[in-house]
């Protein structure tokens, strides 16, 4: 297993030895000591999985106050799966990272607690998992805008398929101080 830092710290790719032959593959997809060993050290309490077709965007979302660190993998198809920092504070604050995360280059993406999340399917659908630190908390969901041009997103599609709650989500800079996370050095 391969742990790859990206331009945010603490947002890491994660790469997972593959085996394979004739008859498939296997990888491991998550081991507590490795994880903890690169500094992943959170637990899990819920897992998600949701399905969407080409062209549909899903994003930025977050929780606060109480936030969700996500270790996110695509089990069929392609997205391009984006973090951003938006923590109060921080050196990287609005700035984004990004990763084509597929199901056959079986790679994870670790988004901690801080970050807004999004992606968007480039294949005819994906199918796309997420394992959480935090239980889902409808008072505490969040978005921001997809298109922000503060932070300048280079999302592979200009017109994706939304839900009403991304298209009327606001700007980064429009969001409250005390709606965001703030940075903890």
């Amino acid at each position: 297993m391969k742990f790859n830092e990206t331009t945010l710290p603490g947002c890491i790719v994660i790469e997972p030895q593959v085996f394979g032959d004739t008859r498939g593959f296997f990888y491991e997809s998550y081991n507590e000591a490795k994880f903890q060993e690169a500094g992943i050290t959170r637990r899990y309490v819920q897992s998600n999985v949701s399905r969407s077709a080409r062209g549909v965007l899903r994003g930025l979302h977050y929780q606060w106050p109480n936030p969700q660190g996500k270790l996110v993998s695509v089990l069929e198809g392609e997205v391009y799966d984006v973090a951003v920092d938006i923590r109060r504070g921080s050196p990287t604050f609005g700035k984004w990272a990004a990763v084509m995360l597929t199901a056959e280059n079986h790679r994870h993406f670790w988004i901690p607690e801080g970050f807004a999340h999004g992606f968007c399917v480039v294949s005819e659908h994906a199918t796309f998992a997420y394992q959480c630190t935090a239980l889902y908390d409808p008072k505490g969901d969040a978005s921001v805008r997809w298109d922000d041009p503060d932070i300048g997103i280079d999302w592979p599609v200009s017109m994706p398929l939304l839900s009403m709650k991304d298209e009327k989500a606001p700007f980064l800079r429009d969001v409250q101080a005390d709606r965001l996370p703030e940075f903890l050095a």
